[in-house]
């Protein structure tokens, strides 16, 4: 119990004092996470909305995959990545390994699924509602798909939110894609997974909890937005 409370003091005052390491660690974590939910976002919100409305052959096995790449294990994800961005892979001459940038890679393939399949179970029932109307409007797919996820905006919201929620928690893929490298590739995740290792566990619940309320300052930001939205003062 004492540990925690000294975790909790030691993250109080990194924060209040605006520690320099923090700042830099945070504003990282912050740009990795965001930029792989946006890119995974504008991946996995035209992906599940297209599975909605799109009937083909094999749609439900596509279904299915899509829903068990939700737990793809991220050190997996990792590896592939760390082997692909190698100078032994074929994306080795970019030189792309051990920088933000293979992180948000890695995020990206991490964060696609979920956000894809709970955007495809929030346009499938917008679509079973607006089927005859767009379908009597002789509307593209590329308009549905549009018209569906903009009327759907806030639930898909939340599916942005979750794909969020897993990124910056994410340690294993980031650490073997990023490297954990100080001043270029440290976030908080692989900055507790450090202290703890180190044995310093006051400092590392404290950025335990400078992520804990990263990621609820985020959420509440975004929930506000889109109440003030819903409530016609945007």
């Amino acid at each position: 119990m004492d540990e925690i409370w000294a975790g909790a003091l030691a993250g109080l005052r990194l924060v209040v004092t605006l520690d320099p390491a923090l700042v830099d660690i945070t504003l990282r974590s912050l740009q990795v996470t965001l930029t792989a939910v946006v890119i995974a976002s504008a991946i996995g919100l035209p992906l599940g909305a297209w599975l909605a409305i799109r009937r083909f052959r094999y749609r439900r096995l596509v279904i299915a995959t899509l829903n068990a790449l939700m737990g793809l294990p991220p050190v997996v994800v990792g590896l592939v990545v760390y082997l692909l961005l190698s100078r032994a892979g074929p994306f080795g001459v970019l030189g792309l390994l051990f920088t933000p940038t293979a992180m948000i890679i890695a995020q990206v393939i991490i964060i696609t699924p979920l956000i894809a399949s709970i955007a495809h179970q929030a346009i499938r029932e917008l679509w079973a509602d607006y089927h005859d109307l767009l379908i009597s409007l002789s509307t593209s797919r590329r308009q549905r798909i549009a018209t569906l996820i903009w009327d759907g905006r806030r639930a898909l919201l939340t599916a942005s939110l979750a794909g969020f929620g897993r990124a910056i928690g994410e340690v294993g893929a980031i650490m073997i894609v990023g490297g954990n490298i100080d001043n270029a590739t440290r976030v908080l995740t692989t900055a507790i997974a450090l202290e703890t290792g180190k044995g310093d566990f006051a400092l590392a619940l404290g950025l335990g909890f400078v992520l804990i309320g990263l990621a609820l300052a985020v959420n509440i930001a975004i929930h506000m937005v889109s109440r003030t939205e819903s409530d016609g003062r945007w």
